[in-house]
């Protein structure tokens, strides 16, 4: 199967009711709204979708306008933008969904790469929010070795036609998402995730999308440009992340002029689907600290 269909694996999709699609440029996005407030907006990282929202959003929606679309490449968002899936042109294609939406977000919380995502827009002044949450955030070029193999690695499948079936099929076979994802995340997530993850990697669209970006971005560039980001950070990050190394987070941190990190002991990469509820209060109380100047 090429790509994510709406009827069928968006038929039971987690908020459903909230989903709309959205014409903005080269680009139709699914995008789900809900709630009321300030607005906050959701940015997934790579390979997710809005699913992985699915028990933080309806949370944060209590006191927020949450805003979490599909990127290109990625859930039911079909279409590639100008300059394909590398960080600034995503940016740039976000951006154009906002001015669509008419909205203007308050707070963005990207997880992983939409950590990135949202540092670029706010780089290249397309929001202009009045802070960033990254969850483990991935704003430093992998370390070592790793630094060279991964993106190399992603550009050879990139240019591999047949290796997004390939990955596609392997996603089908029983017991290897659950496998994968806690292997390669350190989280362990409900069977409802692990099955909803299952559904888009057994299509090559989704698969395709993820390692087109990992081969289109340049997170060495991009790291040099953290000291130039103007509004205030938190990085939260799970302390069992097995993708992302913590001394990382600590290293980007230190290049943010305003930022301080929350170390989360015992949760993996994906610690927002793991334990939703302590992710929004420290959402929560960032907000108030952005409006209060208190701790």
């Amino acid at each position: 199967m090429s790509r994510a269909r709406w009827s069928e694996e968006g038929r039971d999709w987690p908020n459903r009711a909230s989903s709309r699609f959205v014409d903005a440029g080269r680009v139709r996005w699914h995008v789900q709204v809900m709630g009321a407030g300030p607005v906050v907006l959701l940015v997934h990282g790579t390979g997710a979708a809005t699913h992985s929202w699915r028990d933080l959003a309806p949370v944060l929606a209590q006191r927020f306008t949450v805003v979490a679309p599909d990127l290109p490449g990625h859930g039911f968002t079909t279409g590639r933008p100008a300059g394909g899936l590398a960080m600034p042109a995503l940016a740039r294609a976000l951006g154009d969904l906002l001015d669509t939406l008419d909205v203007a977000p308050d707070l963005v919380v990207g997880h992983s790469a939409g950590a990135a995502i949202a540092l670029r827009m706010v780089l290249d002044r397309r929001i202009r929010p009045a802070g960033v949450v990254g969850l483990s955030p991935a704003l430093m070029p992998f370390p070592g070795l790793a630094a060279k193999v991964f993106p190399t690695l992603a550009r050879m499948l990139f240019v591999n036609p047949f290796a997004p079936h390939l990955v596609a099929a392997m996603a089908r076979g029983p017991g290897d998402a659950e496998r994968f994802l806690r292997q390669a995340t350190g989280s362990r997530i409900a069977t409802d995730g692990v099955a909803l993850y299952r559904a888009l990697f057994a299509t090559s669209d989704q698969v395709a999308g993820a390692i087109t970006m990992m081969a289109s971005w340049d997170l060495e560039a991009f790291a040099r440009d953290l000291p130039k980001v103007g509004v205030p950070t938190l990085l939260i990050h799970g302390a069992a992340d097995t993708a992302i190394p913590s001394a990382s987070v600590r290293q980007a941190a230190a290049l943010l002029p305003d930022s301080r990190v929350e170390l989360l002991p015992g949760l993996g990469h994906l610690a927002h689907e793991e334990r939703p509820a302590d992710i929004a209060g420290l959402i929560g109380r960032f907000a108030e600290h952005l409006v209060t100047g208190s701790e």
